[in-house]
């Protein structure tokens, strides 16, 4: 990493620096170029984030694997934004590749607030409620001709094999017994059988914004489709536990739609916890609590 350039996250991906990027401003969007351009150097897993002037954004992705998300957020969220009570990062422009960077990149509204990995929260009974309204809001919206999810939201049976070397990966640091019955249980309660509707596909902390103690933003929508809910529970274990109970009451998930929301938990972080153990390992301890939580008898 060079001084001016983001923390590398993948062995494989293109590194942005900040000269690159205000080239790209200046021969795309000149009448941004001269605004003052900041780095978020410790967010964003599979895209670079720098905030331009006082009210924009940036998403430059940094691996190919991302650059399917540009065209998904420019497609669908100016479609979701009008039926949501939250803000979302709706795209103004988008740039092209140039100047040595090979993929496409967002300009979008900056949304002010703390991600909830960081905020002080005074009430996690709001923080829920509101979550959980908004994740019905989006359920609401019409899903004809939505994409399916990236991954989560999916039937879950494909990823058998992947989770069980994933769990076996943490062998000594977690019950990995305890962590095998958890997603053989989420298997058990079987596929969706309602309606599909649209998922964010990643609602964890760091994509939810809070701002004077309420939400006030939901970001990276990269892995959104229409699928099973289920996995916007994943949320749940990052919760006090009253609040979970909450958060599911809102939501008024059964018991199978539970089971698979904890299955996603441990498909989520058996496989976050080592590859990011290096380069964010705040937000691994983190995903450890959660996974730690969602291990535990409900």
């Amino acid at each position: 990493m060079t001084p001016d350039s983001t923390p590398q996250m993948h062995e494989d991906e293109v590194l942005v620096d900040d000269g690159t990027v205000r080239a790209l401003l200046k021969d795309q969007f000149p009448d941004w170029a001269d605004q003052r351009l900041r780095r978020i150097p410790d967010c964003g897993t599979d895209n670079a984030i720098y905030r331009l002037g006082d009210g924009l954004g940036i998403r430059l992705p940094r691996i190919h694997w991302a650059k399917a998300q540009i065209d998904k957020e420019c497609q669908w969220l100016p479609r979701l934004a009008a039926d949501l009570p939250t803000a979302v990062p709706v795209p103004v422009a988008e740039g092209r590749p140039g100047h040595g960077y090979p993929f496409p990149w967002l300009v979008y509204p900056w949304l002010e607030g703390t991600s909830l990995d960081r905020a002080a929260v005074e009430d996690w009974d709001v923080i829920a409620h509101s979550v959980a309204e908004f994740v019905l809001a989006l359920e609401q919206v019409p899903p004809m001709g939505g994409p399916p999810p990236t991954r989560r939201g999916t039937p879950m049976a494909q990823y058998d094999e992947a989770v069980q070397w994933g769990i076996s990966q943490l062998d000594g640091v977690i019950d990995v017994d305890r962590a095998r019955y958890v997603w053989r249980c989420a298997l058990d309660a079987g596929d969706w059988t309602g309606d599909p509707a649209w998922v964010h596909g990643d609602l964890l902390p760091g994509n939810i914004l809070i701002g004077n103690g309420r939400l006030s933003g939901i970001i990276d929508w990269g892995c959104a489709g229409v699928g099973d809910p289920a996995c916007e529970a994943m949320l749940a274990w990052s919760l006090p536990s009253d609040a979970r109970r909450l958060y599911r009451n809102t939501l008024n998930f059964d018991d199978a739609v539970w089971a698979r929301a904890r299955g996603w938990a441990v498909e989520q972080t058996v496989f976050y916890i080592p590859y990011y153990a290096q380069s964010l390992p705040l937000a691994a301890e983190q995903a450890m609590r959660r996974l730690n939580q969602a291990l535990l008898a409900d």
